[in-house]
């Protein structure tokens, strides 16, 4: 039963990925393609804990950490750079 249901999860993440990457493709504004992006980082998260659980590994967990880090860090970047010009001060 808790294949169905991690199969199931499984597809709903992968569908809200490219639902992402549609808004990031075909969005009006510069705000809602960084929101769009980051929103995808959260998504491609949780698929890749969920394909970790369904392998029955940890290593995707290690990695899925690494990005959410590079995720957050990168988000952050490129909002400072849209409202300032620059990264580094």
């Amino acid at each position: 039963m808790i294949i169905y249901a991690a199969l199931f999860a499984f597809i709903c993440f992968a569908l809200a990925v490219l639902m992402n990457l549609w808004k990031i493709i075909s969005a009006d504004e510069i705000a809602d393609r960084i929101l769009a992006l980051d929103a995808m980082f959260i998504n491609a998260l949780a698929t890749m804990v969920l394909y970790g659980i369904a392998l029955g590994t940890e290593i995707f967990f290690e990695a899925a950490l690494i990005i959410a880090m590079l995720g957050f860090v990168s988000t952050v970047a490129y909002a400072r750079f849209i409202l300032r010009g620059n990264i580094i001060e």
